[in-house]
């Protein structure tokens, strides 16, 4: 037991530091209040951000999505205002279906298989 743990009782710990799911508590609560308004907002759009939340909220839950959005909301604010000749553009709700390419991915798989020492012939489905 380190010597911080005795001043919290029933505290997790990993290495003398408190471990847990918990925040940090730190920052400015006004603006993440806004932040995650726009964030339930945004997420609600066909939109960038609004794909973006449905593809982190089906892996790690609707919550931690609407901070992830929120924190990608400010990103984007901060770089519209520290660059003057900074635009916005939406990259549209299709831009991670659009980056991935099947054709490469079946290259991938097939040189894995290979690696692996299988003989592999693809044959496409009918």
């Amino acid at each position: 037991m380190s010597s911080w743990a005795r001043f919290a009782p029933g505290v997790n710990e990993s290495a003398g530091r408190p471990t847990g799911k918990a925040g940090s508590g730190k920052g400015n609560r006004y603006l993440a209040r806004v932040l995650g308004e726009a964030a339930v907002s945004a997420a609600h759009t066909d939109t960038f951000l609004g794909q973006r939340y449905r593809r982190i909220a089906r892996r790690r839950g609707k919550k931690r999505a609407i901070v992830a959005i929120g924190r990608s909301s400010l990103v984007i604010i901060w770089a519209l205002l520290t660059d003057e000749q900074a635009q916005f553009v939406d990259l549209g709700p299709d831009y991670y279906a659009a980056r991935s390419n099947p054709e490469r991915k079946a290259r991938h798989h097939i040189r894995e298989l290979q690696a692996l020492g299988y003989a592999v012939t693809p044959n496409p489905a009918a």
